[in-house]
């Protein structure tokens, strides 16, 4: 058989086989999470969630039994003057760039603009301690044993157990039900450290880049691993915002997206951006960062052809960022996220600026977040406890 003809009928039977699996996979309905029977809101006082957002979000209605007893902060992106609208008995603000813009004056220039990356900003006017965000194409995924899953649970649980960054444990997470340290363990490094980001996985619609979409349009993520890891100190990880939790005490002033979307060169790099900027400061300040469960449905293919538009430079640019972020040393006297995140961004400017002008862009930035953040979120004697708005 010519190779031709034999590389396309694999193809074929890839497509048929991923479009068969993707027929049998649903996400959870409205009705079927209606059903399910209500448990305790954990830190329901604590937590707030994050969605940015071009539409209006009738998403929520299948995750009101997990997300209605939480305060939502909702970034809208794109024209300030489209009308969001979200569905009654949800407690929530509603910010536009026009909020933006107001609240943060110059600084503002330090949110990205047409893309999700803005999401950020809701993690900055937040004054709780935990932060989930969430996608707004992202459902409520089953397990297998057809049980929707509550993703937001599974979070706050890997949130409260501690990482074990310094030694990795082949039995996955040690703090798991049915699971503990194995032999060989050190018992001295067991209490392990707080936990900082808790980082979650998708069924159905893989994160993939453009050239992999491009390659395999009809791939789909059918396989549910029951497991969380400790990604160990000093490996970085390709983080993806539209499921993930974090402790705002412990690293929210490194959460920033970075400059994306509208008069920036990349896309679809903000969450990465963010990712490796965590991932070395929580190395830095002995800090866990979890990934595996919970899963969410991811609904919606994007456009390859647009992503690859986002990310042919950031294709190029990420052989040069990764050995970057690789080789950063912290100093000791970066005691603080914020210190941290200052100093980084001094290495940005004098490392990734000859990669393209565009680094001493977002270095700078860098800086205005950090600036930004600490005015909105004053500490010390002078930080007075501001609660979060009342409902739009």
């Amino acid at each position: 058989m010519p190779i031709y003809i034999y590389s396309l009928s694999i193809l074929n039977s890839q497509c048929s086989t991923a479009a068969a699996a993707a027929a049998a996979m649903e996400s959870a309905t409205a009705a079927q999470t209606a059903a399910m029977p209500r448990g305790v809101a954990h830190l329901k006082d604590e937590l707030d969630i994050v969605i940015p957002t071009i539409r209006n979000l009738d998403f929520l209605e299948m995750w009101r039994p997990f997300f209605q007893p939480y305060h939502l902060i909702i970034v809208q992106d794109g024209d300030p003057t489209k009308t969001i609208k979200v569905p009654e008995g949800f407690d929530y603000e509603l910010y536009n760039r026009n909020d933006i813009n107001r609240i943060l004056g110059p600084k503002a220039s330090c949110i990205s603009f047409k893309d999700s990356a803005c999401r950020c900003f809701g993690y900055m006017v937040s004054k709780k301690k935990y932060i989930f965000t969430i996608d707004d194409d992202c459902f409520v995924a089953k397990d297998p044993s057809g049980k929707p899953i509550n993703a937001l649970e599974q979070h706050i649980k890997n949130l409260l157990c501690p990482s074990t960054p310094f030694f990795f444990n082949t039995l996955y997470d040690p703090f798991a039900d049915g699971a503990d340290f194995v032999r060989g363990y050190p018992f001295s490094l067991r209490e392990g450290v707080p936990t900082a980001v808790s980082h979650g996985l998708w069924l159905n619609i893989p994160d993939y880049d453009a050239p992999t979409q491009l390659v395999k349009p009809m791939e789909r993520n059918t396989r549910f691993v029951d497991a969380v890891l400790t990604i160990p100190k000093g490996t970085l990880f390709p983080m993806c915002g539209m499921n993930l939790a974090f402790d705002r005490d412990l690293i929210g002033p490194a959460m920033y997206f970075g400059l994306m979307g509208d008069g920036q060169p990349i896309g679809r790099y903000d969450d990465m951006w963010a990712g490796w900027c965590i991932k070395v400061i929580c190395d830095h300040l002995g800090l866990g960062v979890k990934t595996g469960l919970p899963y969410i449905f991811h609904s919606k293919a994007s456009n390859p052809f647009v992503n690859l538009r986002k990310e042919y430079k950031g294709i190029f640019w990420q052989e040069e960022i990764i050995p970057f972020f690789q080789s950063v040393s912290l100093p000791k006297d970066c005691t603080t996220v914020q210190k941290c995140y200052i100093e980084l961004s001094k290495m940005v400017k004098e490392k990734l600026s000859k990669v393209d002008p565009y680094f001493d862009k977002l270095a700078d930035a860098m800086v205005t977040w950090i600036d930004a953040w600490d005015e909105l979120n004053p500490t010390g004697a002078s930080a007075a406890k501001v609660a979060n708005g009342k409902a739009k």
